[in-house]
């Protein structure tokens, strides 16, 4: 199953890669939006590509590596982009002219990873991008019913958190739960039939919640945004495309903080969304906003 990139055109486009110019991509995934980049930077520029997952990341290489030219600074790390200030310094690059981060999982995750994150396979529950993360699996058993309750409420936004939380760990007490398929048998037997009219599978929500605390992902949002003014350029400027509330949210606040801190501008002012022939190309691609901001160049 290969990567479709979310609005590659519009990240692209209120990106500007010019020549010569420092980008980072800090959720590389397949490389579609670095291919892009480098095909912009006209044989000249630094690039650095970041993802958790070691396999994604040879993947892309195999794909980007042939793009990029002969006077372009390629470097690819295994990491998570919310240490980004440290792997600049590490990797001597100084501040990023542009940064791009999509926040969505790849479709590799939930065709080929082999590890958990889709509740359409049975697959070992681990849910983790980092062999280094404590799996789902160990998660759950750790933490008592209200914590795990409370995980599935603030992340998933799941109304039946409760009755989720309950039927996992009554599960548990009588042995372990090992597998993503036996994670989903137990949330569909603990919610209505009608769930959600039919609109969504009854476990996405609930594997949503699992994935983000598992990864802790809206703390390393958190924490990105924090040091961007540590770690882009004057005139530098910073895409995020998120795809569901609580992460656009962070965004959305975050960037108006910084906005408001006299540091930089709204590129976007409301989030762009992808055209009705994206989403009916790639249906992924439905619920993605994408947000950007502009550092305010240096003055004199």
């Amino acid at each position: 199953m290969t990567h479709i990139p979310v609005l590659l055109h519009e990240v692209v486009n209120v990106l500007d890669p010019k020549t010569g110019e420092c980008f980072v991509d800090g959720t590389l995934g397949g490389g579609g939006y670095a291919a892009e980049i480098l095909n912009r930077f006209g044989g000249s520029g630094k690039f650095l590509g970041i993802d958790w997952d070691s396999r994604m990341l040879r993947d892309a290489q195999e794909r980007i590596s042939g793009i990029a030219g002969p006077g372009v600074e390629l470097a690819l790390e295994v990491g998570n982009y919310a240490d980004l200030l440290d792997i600049l310094g590490e990797k001597g690059f100084g501040r990023a002219d542009g940064i791009v981060l999509d926040l969505g999982f790849s479709s590799d995750h939930v065709g080929v990873s082999g590890r958990g994150f889709s509740f359409m396979r049975d697959e070992p529950l681990l849910m983790t991008y980092s062999d280094d993360a404590t799996p789902v699996k160990e998660l759950i058993r750790g933490m008592d019913e209200s914590e795990l309750r409370g995980i599935i409420r603030a992340f998933g936004e799941e109304r039946y958190a409760g009755r989720i939380a309950r039927a996992i760990k009554e599960r548990l007490r009588r042995g372990k739960i090992e597998m993503s398929g036996e994670l989903t048998e137990i949330i569909v037997k603990a919610l209505p039939r009608q769930y959600e009219r039919g609109r969504i599978h009854p476990a996405t929500r609930t594997f949503q919640a699992l994935r983000i605390f598992a990864n802790r992902e809206l703390e390393n949002l958190e924490q990105f945004i924090e040091t961007l003014p540590e770690i882009v350029a004057p005139g530098g400027r910073v895409a995020i495309v998120s795809f569901h509330s609580l992460e656009d949210r962070i965004v959305k606040h975050g960037f108006r903080g910084i906005v408001s801190e006299g540091l930089a501008t709204l590129i976007t002012k409301k989030p762009i969304t992808p055209t009705l022939s994206e989403i009916a190309e790639n249906p992924r691609a439905r619920s993605a906003k994408l947000r950007a901001i502009s550092f305010l160049p240096k003055t004199n």
